[in-house]
């Protein structure tokens, strides 16, 4: 029970005390707010209880505390904002209007005009303030204020979180700590990050610095579905891998066909010339009967530069395909040989591919030399005619007396078959020929080879 104390005055006399019949106590105590808000000892007294307040109730002058002479006290730092709610609790703070609460023997005393009433002061450690949080002030180039997820209150920037995206480098929010305070502040970042905590966040588009979002088993399905060629893709692109392919050997065909095979031929052919000119240097005589696909005479044709052995039979693999000549010598094909008496010397070659000594046979004139060289003699035949396309089986263009060559009766004629048009085999071009020299190899070379 708090019980009754005077005060002495100034002049030794007592003052009234706060219980006397003037009112005053029962004033104080309607001017407190909250008796729970009372302050423990050592700190200020509610803002209900200062001087003002009681002074503007009687009426009379505030006398100054003894506490207030010593200079401004400072208020309590307290968890929330300082700023804000000291300035809503304690009002305007200066060294005038900040009187401080007078303690004697562990009671509060009340200023005011007259002695105030001793209320008890409740014991207890005096609470150590947290230092107020700095406030940091946005640069120009930030947002403003931002709005509270929860409470919907305004709210500064988050400085530690700035602090750490600058200290890792990093501008996506995900990247930073996760958060450690209560359970509030860690569902507003796995909020933001669009999941619980741990979980990648779930955004439209890909995220190139995180992992990618999960899929359900359904969106799986629809992805592989989606990424797998359909049939008619498929079709096309075997049918255009088989084109290319085809192509391709194509391609390879022509080159062995065209290119390939003439450079083949060219070399057995002249290894074959050199072969036949080796046995006539030597003196190997050789019988007027040969075996089919051997080499026995070579002919000559300066007009096209064309220097190819003859070889007996005209078979494609043994004699045309090898760059040789293939002289008609076989069952109802057979025909006169050059030191005949009289006859038709019928030869055949390739136009196209194998060495193609017959090439250009179309471009031959009446008149144009065309040289047999064997081992006893050079024959020189002069072009008489061309038939420039007939049937395959027309076979008696190598008749003795070939119809439609201009020959009227037996002689020494040569005749060159080969294919046309060119790089076919359709047709056959015809070049007659009539012998006009029959010279001995020891009298030397004829004047067409000589010039």
């Amino acid at each position: 029970m708090t019980s009754l104390r005077h005060q002495a005055g100034q002049d030794g006399s007592y003052a009234q005390g706060a219980y006397e019949p003037d009112g005053t106590f029962e004033a104080a105590v309607e001017q407190l707010a909250d008796p729970l808000n009372d302050p423990l000892p050592g700190q200020h007294t509610s803002p209900w209880l200062r001087a003002e307040h009681a002074q503007e109730a009687d009426g009379e002058a505030p006398q100054m505390p003894q506490a207030a002479a010593q200079g401004p006290v400072e208020p309590p730092g307290e968890w929330y904002d300082p700023e804000g709610y000291q300035r809503d609790w304690y009002g305007h703070q200066g060294p005038e209007s900040a009187p401080a609460a007078n303690t004697v023997q562990g009671t509060a005393v009340i200023p005011g005009p007259a002695t105030p009433a001793p209320v008890p002061a409740v014991p207890g450690p005096e609470p150590v303030p947290a230092p107020p949080e700095p406030v940091r002030v946005p640069q120009a180039d930030e947002a403003g204020p931002v709005l509270h997820d929860e409470t919907v209150a305004l709210r500064t920037t988050d400085t530690r979180r700035a602090a750490r995206l600058s200290a890792t480098g990093s501008s996506d929010p995900a990247a930073e700590t996760p958060p450690t305070g209560g359970r509030a502040e860690r569902r507003r970042a796995a909020k933001g990050r669009g999941g619980r905590r741990g979980e990648p966040r779930r955004t439209g588009g890909a995220d190139p610095a995180g992992p990618a979002a999960p899929m359900s088993r359904l969106e799986a399905r629809r992805a592989a579905r989606a990424a797998k060629d359909s049939p008619a893709v498929v079709a096309s692109r075997v049918v255009g891998e088989v084109f290319i392919t085809f192509g391709v050997l194509m391609l390879l065909f022509v080159t062995y066909q065209l290119w390939w095979t003439n450079v083949r031929a060219d070399q057995i052919a002249g290894r074959e010339t050199s072969k036949i000119q080796d046995d006539w240097a030597n003196g190997e005589r050789s019988p007027g009967v040969f075996e089919p696909g051997q080499g026995f005479a070579i002919m000559h044709i300066p007009k096209l530069d064309v220097v190819a052995p003859i070889a007996e039979g005209i078979s494609k693999e043994k004699v045309l395909d090898r760059g040789m000549i293939g002289h008609y010598g076989e069952g109802k094909l057979k025909t006169a040989m050059p030191s005949a008496e009289q006859g038709n010397f019928a030869v055949a070659g390739h136009r196209n591919t194998h060495g193609e000594p017959f090439r250009y046979v179309n471009k031959l004139k009446p008149g144009d030399p065309i040289v047999v060289e064997t081992q006893d003699a050079y024959y020189t035949y002069e072009m008489a005619s061309i038939l420039p396309q007939t049937s395959p089986s027309n076979v008696a263009v190598i008749d003795e007396v070939p119809p439609g060559s201009g020959f009227t009766g037996p002689g020494r004629y040569i005749t060159l078959t080969t294919c046309t048009p060119e790089f076919t085999s359709t047709y056959r071009m015809i070049v007659w020929g009539k012998m006009v020299d029959e010279r001995p190899r020891s009298k030397g070379k004829p004047d067409a080879l000589v010039g």
